[in-house]
This record gives structure tokens, C-alpha cells and sequence, in this order.
């Protein structure tokens, strides 16, 4: 009955009520992004979301347009500044996510939405992350987030699917402000790549 009816329903009313609280904060970031880094100020990507289909993720961006005498972008280690690496410490440039709730791209609580090159990789067992909508927090960003392996991000993902209900999405959002506040573990998905647990800025 949650998974089915309550949780979309909650994800509608949180992510309205959100993006109005915090539209001051939207603006301020929106600023400051445009000051230090740049135009455009949202980032935006393509990722699989519910059943695997494609939508555009939108965020703040985090990175500069830095590119070499030959015009190609440089490395993102390069392009990141310590103002973009301010925004992800403290998960300000996910803000805009909300309105992927809202739109019913994303959940609140859900697998987090990887790159779709990634999806011809998955076994069958790991394409279920898919079976609900990539959130914008998950049980794997409460559990060690950049601590953990590609393996076991994947592993609780397919277990969030499987047991998702209230009480765990309650326990993933107070885990997941608290390790936002500690700044604890908050390397995102970004820096995950595929096999073996190893990192790769994508």
C-alpha cells in the first residue's frame, strides 16, 4: 500500500512544500554558482530512471568549463574548485532534484540514478534498482555512500526494492541529513565506477 499509493504521494507534497521553503536558498546557490563557476547554473543529464527510461536530472552545476589549448574539456579534478567542492560536500546542487520529484522523475528515497552507459552492464539481479524510481537520497547514501564498494551499493539498492516501506525511507532521511551535516562519506555517486569498487568521476 506505501510503495504503491502513499509514497508517490508523500514524494508530491515534500518536494512542493521544498521547493518553496527553500527557494531563497535556490536562488542564493543560483548566484553564487553564476559568480564562481558560470553559465549555464543548472547542469543537466541524462539518467534511467523508473523501468529504466531515460529523463533529464537537473542540479547545480559543480564544475567550471575549463578547457586546454586544443579546446577540450580538462579532467574534472581540475575543473572542480573548492566552491564546487562546497556544493556536493553539503548536497546544495542536488537541490534541484526536487523538481525531478515533482515531476515524478525521482523520488525522495530510491536507488540513486547512475549513467545510462551503464545500463548494458548491469546483471539481471542489478537491473532491478530500476523496478522503482531512483531517488534522491538512498539506503546505500545513509549506509557509507562513498565508502562502499560498486558491488554493495548495487546489493542495497536491489534490497531497498525489495523492502522499501514508511519506517525505512524515515530511517534513510534522518541517516542521510546526518551524514549530510557530519559531511561524512558525502562523495556521490559521481565518483563511482563500474567493477571491482573503483572511482571514476563521471
Amino acid at each position: 500500500m506505501y510503495k504503491k499509493y502513499f509514497k508517490r504521494l508523500i514524494d508530491l507534497v515534500v518536494s512542493f512544500i521544498g521547493l518553496i521553503i527553500l527557494s531563497p536558498i535556490m536562488l542564493i546557490v543560483a548566484l553564487l554558482v553564476k559568480v564562481n563557476l558560470g553559465s549555464p547554473v543548472i547542469f543537466k543529464q541524462e539518467r534511467p530512471g523508473l523501468n529504466g527510461e531515460i529523463f533529464t536530472l537537473y542540479k547545480f552545476r559543480s564544475m567550471t568549463n575549463a578547457v586546454d589549448e586544443n579546446g577540450e574539456l580538462l579532467p574534472n579534478k581540475v575543473r572542480l574548485t573548492k566552491f564546487g567542492k562546497l556544493l556536493r560536500s553539503t548536497s546544495l546542487d542536488e537541490l534541484p532534484e526536487l523538481y525531478n520529484i515533482l515531476k515524478g522523475d525521482m523520488s525522495l528515497i530510491g536507488p540513486r540514478p547512475l549513467l545510462p552507459e551503464y545500463l548494458e552492464r548491469y546483471n539481471e539481479e542489478q537491473k532491478r534498482r530500476h523496478d522503482v524510481r531512483p531517488g534522491l537520497t538512498s539506503l546505500s547514501a545513509a549506509n557509507g555512500r562513498a565508502s562502499l564498494s560498486w558491488d554493495e551499493t548495487l546489493a542495497m539498492d536491489v534490497y531497498y526494492v525489495d523492502n522499501v516501506n514508511f519506517l525505512m525511507d524515515c530511517k534513510i532521511i534522518l541517516k542521510t541529513i546526518i551524514a549530510v551535516v557530519k559531511r561524512k562519506n558525502i562523495s556521490s555517486d559521481r565518483g563511482k565506477f563500474m567493477g571491482s569498487g573503483s572511482r571514476k568521476q563521471v
